[in-house]
């Protein structure tokens, strides 16, 4: 394979992917993902190199310029792009965001243009110019205008309703308002007035309204903290700073004023977590990154007020950016209704040349010979012909029914109503009712293969809980009482003697109190000291209440645990921190914060105690911390059997111990920890390796077990959306360990799965395209493509991969420019060649790699992608949307989930989190995953039932109504007469026979829904496209070719040599087509009688009342008096009221619908007999089946020492806020001038270096 890569293009495979990293951004360029170069290099070479990416870097990167308080240096010509011919606008968005299509001037031809583009409208538009020709048409022209204007007017009025809902929209989120910098004052002023480069004033809770550069705060060091929820979904609060120079000098009205810093950044771009720039004041440049930096969509909390400079505005902004795609969805029936309304043309055209060529031919035989039938006009038998071949398109057109495109519109909006209606999926807690966003996609709902998942915030619910923990050997969490006896009903713990709990801790372990309280145990009290003191939670009092900002909701959990169970974190300054243990305030020297990351995975903090004794504090993952325990450890086992239990129980665990520390053991570190923080190069890994030499020989304290709640009815809602072949993959950016034990959490995953990691598969799958390229001889294209199961069949396994394997397996890593020297004259065509086959080969080695994947990871039970971008999760629906052409919902709540919600066929938003970015973009909303379930195996397969049946009897109706000219042809020499009245052409569709099937599309359902919930596997018609296909259309005409025969042929006989009661024979055209007709509409309307399954008033008032209505409307058009006013428009006078006085004639009728509908009859007992289908046999004993069935989740065996998997560690993803804390900055203090905070770190440095 290797010999197959490109000289200048080369996939990094040589480094092994990391899995506790998330990859690179999306949008980095080759440039950023570069190696450092060789280890040994030359050293004019390096500065030349240096100063060329220099160059290079200012050159691509640096071209976004702001300038501050100066809106016309964004209206220099250089910024201005050319949009249309020569009209030119600023590269710069403005703050306004546009989701709307039309506006009051260009709504109607938008739109119009907008509908005519579909196929089956600019056809009738055709047939009415058509029409309009007297020399063709034999049909007036009023018939195709009528219902063309009430399609058109329907889909108008619908877009419009849509419209103004986004027009509302987009109003409500550009009117909000913020302080912005006016002639030299703050005003308020509307987000879409906000232009790049002014500067803005935004107050606790607020919105951001754009990409802002933070210049100062009201905390100190103008510190800013953030919810990033909008975002990503987490609540936890993250911070921002500003620089050191803009905090000092712009925290006044006047000087922000004043401030006219140039700001030269990347161009706007969708990475949520890079930033790269420049801010240029005062004659100095200072870096800017990521940290300073305020995303439009996160809420300013817990500061008063803060400023900042616009960079990226509207749809710049790194959210929007963020987004994706916006793609026009459509269903799979779509598009098969698409194909067989082409087909309909194609037998149209077919039917009317051999219609036509059978007139030119009659013409020729029998009309030149009549002179009866002499016109005055000397046409040629053939031109006559080509005149009847558009009569007859004209006469057939309602083969291709018009009115079905607006009908199949109807039922969507219904179906999407009653979605918004259900109050089954009404979350009462947030007052959030499920929506329909979209109303073209309902029937997909019930075709789902594979669900796409993210985690946080749609499967569980950002909230940690603090359950159980073990503590020397002994587990506490249980029911208990005070006298340790265990109990299944029992009040829980009552915390009023401590003042300082927040009263939100379920817990029901009285033993626990009692042992804390009594003071027996020192380890117990030693277990929530160490939790109350080892962490970088910050702490604020509001109304006399202490209020805790954690960097992850795991530290904020355990923080609050210790606080309810009475050792209460209450401040910290640089080098203290007080806590309340049991009532009492004690204050230590905080020594040194070994902080968090994802390679340590730990924490520890050195305190010294009032005494004046050294203590190491330590907690973290068990695999890590059972490395650096002391050999005498006596409860290690205990220890180790609940973490399993815990784990079994999919807990988040963490294990805590201590350390007494030597005053001179103390001071031999110290040293080195000040001589690893002052190095400039590779700081981390220095730091690491000092903090390895201290934390070593700990003394285990116990462990901790905390809940990661799930949304209620996770578990049961994956159960029975897996009994439907439904198959879930979970795409998080959390950890493995998270992720993975979030699995085992909702079931996804159980003991008896089977789990492959990426390295497992990577090596399948090189495997596997070894042999495919072996096999890729000669002769392949001559062998049939064989599909091999990776698997054996019959075991359970399940797929957990991170992002950094996902890159490695689908050769998704970015490529890098090889350093090979480019010859500057062209390449010669062998070159050419030889390079664009080498890239061809590229192509189709990662294309069947990415197919190879697919393959092995639908053959898994369940897949969990962890640790992937935005972008990688869309790229893994889109890889399953391509390979194995299935239906994909994606479901997510923040804007990282937005990609893969719009690139999934079905995207679903959870609404009413904090974060609504997910449902702007999504095709459905509700507020909890649970109602899932009801969407897709109640609505959505209730809305498939009912769009198939709805498909099938329109095509046959259509059928049986337009081919009875076909046969009337040859009795009338294929002349292109209508068999039927104008009028009754005219009204068929729109009045007689749609109400009927209107509301057998909205209303039916072949069981009920608690029965569709109960028996899931009914859900997998739909996805094998069982009721609506090709052979269910060409059964439907068949079925309307057969029934169009009888319309006609026994009418006909009937009609041949007879007289009537008055003795003159009734058998004249005019009788003719009243008796076809009221013979059709009888049948048509009895026929959606038989197709119906759930019968209401309403459905049998609409067939009767149909039949009716044709009644009643047929003898008024056929009455003297309307004659009288519209002579040629009503020509039938007197034909109702003569021909349907005639018993024989009425015995005609009856005899035609009944051999019409008794085969159908017949046909349908037999197969629900003899092949009953399932939905058939829940039907027929759907009285002996329990309406509901209680769920029961699945019973974990604990089986001790034999856990097969690790729990996972409860820590944030980066690190804490640990070096805030060390630095002082966090710390409210008395300002300082700059040049007194310069001179004094320099002081201080010299004096660390000297000692």
């Amino acid at each position: 394979m290797n010999s197959e890569r490109d000289s200048e293009t080369t996939f990094e495979e040589d480094s092994q992917p990391n899995d506790e990293v998330v990859p690179y951004s999306d949008d980095e360029t080759e440039d950023e993902l570069d190696d450092q170069g060789p280890a040994v290099e030359p050293e004019q070479n390096r500065v030349n190199r240096e100063a060329e990416e220099t160059r290079e870097t200012l050159r691509k990167d640096c071209t976004w310029q702001v300038k501050a308080n100066d809106r016309s240096f964004h209206e220099q010509p250089h910024f201005m792009n050319t949009r249309f011919f020569c009209i030119k606008e600023s590269k710069y968005s403005n703050n306004a965001i546009k989701t709307y299509k039309y506006n009051a001037f260009s709504f109607l031809p938008m739109n119009l243009f907008e509908q005519f583009k579909r196929a089956a409208n600019f056809y009738f538009l055709i047939l009415l110019i058509l029409q309009a020709i007297p020399e063709i048409s034999t049909l007036a022209w009023y018939t195709t205008l009528f219902p063309l204007l009430v399609v058109l007017g329907i889909t108008a009025i619908k877009d419009l309703v849509d419209d103004v809902a986004r027009h509302k929209m987009d109003n409500e989120i550009n009117n909000r308002t913020c302080e912005v910098i006016k002639d030299g004052r703050f005003k308020v002023a509307k987000w879409k007035e906000i232009q790049v480069g002014d500067v803005i004033r935004l107050k606790k809770n607020d919105f951001i309204p754009a990409d802002i550069l933070l210049l100062s705060s009201s905390e100190p060091n103008s510190l800013c903290y953030v919810e990033t929820a909008e975002l990503d979904g987490e609540t936890n609060l993250k911070f921002k700073m500003a620089l050191e120079i803009t905090h000092q000098y712009l925290q006044r009205e006047n000087s922000l004023t004043a401030f006219d810093g140039l700001i030269e950044c990347e161009e706007p771009n969708n990475r949520l977590d890079k930033f790269t720039g420049t801010l240029f004041w005062r004659n100095t440049s200072f870096p800017l990154d990521a940290d300073k930096i305020l995303l439009r969509g996160c809420v300013i909390r817990n500061t008063d007020f803060c400023h900042g400079l616009v960079i990226f505005a509207g749809a710049d902004t790194k959210i929007m950016k963020n987004s994706g795609k916006t793609r026009f969805k459509r269903t799979k029936i779509d598009y098969l209704m698409n194909y067989m309304v082409y087909t309909i043309f194609v037998v149209l055209i077919l039917v009317s040349a051999g219609l036509a060529i059978g007139h030119a031919y009659w013409e020729a035989q029998v009309g030149n010979y009549s002179w009866y039938l002499y016109d005055g006009e000397d046409y040629t038998p053939s031109y006559r012909g080509f005149l009847n071949f558009w009569g007859y398109i004209i006469i057939l057109n309602t083969m291709v029914p018009i009115s079905l495109y607006v009908s199949v519109e109807v039922i969507r909006l219904g179906q999407s109503y009653f979605i918004n209606w259900d109050l089954q999926m009404y979350y009462p807690e947030k007052d959030t009712p499920a929506k329909a966003r979209t109303t073209t996609l309902n029937e997909q709902l019930g075709q789902i293969h594979y669900i796409f998942s993210d985690k946080t915030g749609t499967l569980t619910q950002n909230i940690m809980t603090f359950k159980k923990c073990c503590i020397n050997g002994q587990i506490y969490g249980d029911h208990r009482d005070a006298s340790q006896n265990s109990h299944s009903k029992i009040e829980q713990v009552d915390f009023s003697w401590n003042p300082f709990a927040d009263g939100k801790l379920a817990f029901h372990d009285h033993y626990l109190i009692e042992q804390i309280q009594s003071g027996k145990e020192s380890e117990v009290r030693q277990f929530f000291f160490l939790l109350a003191v080892c962490h970088t939670v910050m702490v604020e009092r509001l109304d006399g209440q202490l209020n805790y900002q954690a960097a992850s909701p795991d530290e904020g959990a355990l923080v609050n645990a210790a606080r309810n169970f009475g050792f209460a974190f209450l401040a910290r300054t640089q080098n203290t921190i007080t806590i309340s243990e049991l009532g009492t305030e004690r204050t230590y020297d905080v020594l040194a914060i070994l902080d968090f990351n994802s390679d340590r995975k730990r924490m520890s903090i050195i305190v010294r105690t009032p005494e004046g004794s050294i203590r190491l504090y330590c907690k973290g993952a068990d695999t890590v911390i059972y490395e650096r325990l002391h050999q005498m450890n006596p409860t290690k086992q205990e220890t180790q059997d609940a973490l399993d239990i815990f784990a079994s129980e999919t807990l988040r665990t963490l294990c805590l111990c201590y350390k007494e520390i030597e005053e001179k053991e103390y001071e031999e570190w110290n040293k080195k920890f000040i001589a690893a923080s002052l190095v400039s190069t590779n700081r981390d890994e220095a730091l690491d390796k000092v903090y390895e030499e201290i934390e070593k020989d700990l003394i285990l304290l116990g462990a901790t077990a905390i809940e990661d709640k799930l949304q209620d009815g996770v578990p049961e809602t994956i159960s029975k959306l897996a009994k439907a072949d439904i198959k879930i993959w979970v795409l998080t950016g959390d950890k493995k360990e998270t992720a993975e034990n979030i699995g085992f959490a909702c079931e996804l995953l159980t003991e008896d799965t089977t789990i492959c990691y990426g390295e497992d598969i990577n090596a399948l799958l090189h495997t596997r395209m070894e042999n495919q390229r072996n096999r890729g001889g000669v002769y392949a294209k001559f062998v049939p493509p064989v599909h091999e199961p990776f698997f054996p069949s019959g075991e359970n396994r399940a797929l957990i991969i991170t992002g950094s394997w996902l890159n490695e397996i689908l050769l998704e890593k970015k490529t890098k420019r090889s350093k090979i020297l480019k010859l500057k004259f062209p390449r010669t065509e062998e070159e050419r060649r030889l390079r664009t086959q080498s890239k061809r080969r590229l192509e189709a080695r990662k294309e069947q790699r990415q197919k190879n994947f697919v393959d092995l990871a639908c053959e898994c039970s369940a897949v969990i992608c962890c640790r992937v971008t935005p972008k990688q999760k869309a790229m893994v629906v889109d890889l399953v949307k391509r390979y194995k052409k299935a239906i994909t919902l994606a479901i997510g709540d923040g804007a990282n989930d937005v990609n893969m919600i719009k690139t999934a066929h079905i995207g679903v938003g959870i609404s009413g989190q904090e974060g609504m970015q997910a449902v702007m973009s999504s095709d459905y909303s509700f507020a909890q995953f649970r109602y899932l379930q009801r969407l897709l195996l109640v609505h959505g397969r209730w809305s498939y039932i009912r769009m198939c049946k709805f498909l099938r009897y329109f095509f046959y109706k259509n059928f049986a109504f337009t081919l009875v000219h076909f046969w009337y042809s040859f009795f009338n020499g294929y002349s292109a007469q209508t068999a039927y009245e104008d009028w009754f052409i005219t009204l068929y569709n729109v009045l007689y026979s749609s109400l009927p099937v209107l509301l057998m599309g909205l209303l039916d359902q072949d069981v009920s829904d608690k029965l569709s919930l109960r028996f899931p596997g009914l859900y997998v018609v739909g996805q094998r496209d069982l009721l609506f296909n090709y052979k269910k259309f060409f059964v439907s005409l068949v079925h309307g070719v057969l029934t169009s025969m009888v319309l006609f042929f026994i009418p006909l006989g009937a009609y041949l040599q007879t007289v009537g009661q008055d003795g003159e024979a009734p058998s004249d055209y005019q009788s003719f087509a009243v008796t076809i007709a009221s013979a059709l509409i009888i049948t048509v309307n009895f026929q959606i009688g038989l197709d119906t399954s759930y019968w209401t008033f309403v459905n049998a008032f609409s067939i009767f009342g149909s039949i009716a209505l044709y009644f009643g409307i047929m003898f008024d058009f056929h009455s003297a008096g309307i004659h009288v006013l519209f002579p040629s428009a009503f020509q039938f006078t007197g034909t109702a009221s003569n021909a349907l006085r005639q018993p024989y004639i009425w015995l005609t009728i009856i005899l035609t619908v009944a051999v019409c509908l008794l085969p159908v009859v017949a046909i349908r007992f037999l197969s629900m007999t003899i092949w009953p289908s399932e939905s058939d046999k829940i039907q027929k004993h759907r009285k002996r089946l329990k309406a509901e069935e209680q769920w029961k989740r699945r019973q974990h065996v604990f089986r001790r020492g034999v856990s097969s998997r690790r729990s996972a560690y409860a820590f944030s993803h980066q690190r804490g806020y640990a070096d805030l804390i060390s630095s002082g900055r966090s710390i409210r203090k008395k300002r300082s001038p700059l040049d007194a905070i310069i001179a004094e770190g320099t002081a201080e440095y010299r004096r660390t270096v000297e000692s």
